[in-house]
């Protein structure tokens, strides 16, 4: 089995701060309060699955517009988990 080199200290840290992965954590805790919301609602605990496919379904929409709002980006996809915008071609800028 073939193993890994060790990540630096500095690659560490270059991920932690990336906008990705602040995202990605945000969603997260968003998740996780969905979770406990719903858990608690229910009188069982429904598990990170079932939280995570409804949170999406229900409110993910409206929580990336309201977080693009919030930190004041101009309608385009502030997150980056969104597809880059397209140019067509011949389009005029």
């Amino acid at each position: 089995m073939s193993q890994r080199p060790p990540e630096s200290q500095t690659s560490r840290e270059f991920v932690k701060q990336s906008s990705l992965y602040q995202e990605f954590l945000a969603e997260r805790e968003e998740i996780l309060k969905h979770k406990w919301i719903e858990s608690e609602r229910l009188g069982y605990d429904i598990g990170f699955e079932r939280a995570l496919l409804d949170w999406i379904r229900k409110h993910r929409e409206g929580w990336r517009a309201a977080r693009r709002q919030q930190h004041g980006v101009p309608g385009g996809s502030a997150s980056p988990f969104a597809p880059p915008a397209i140019e067509k071609p011949g389009a005029q800028a």
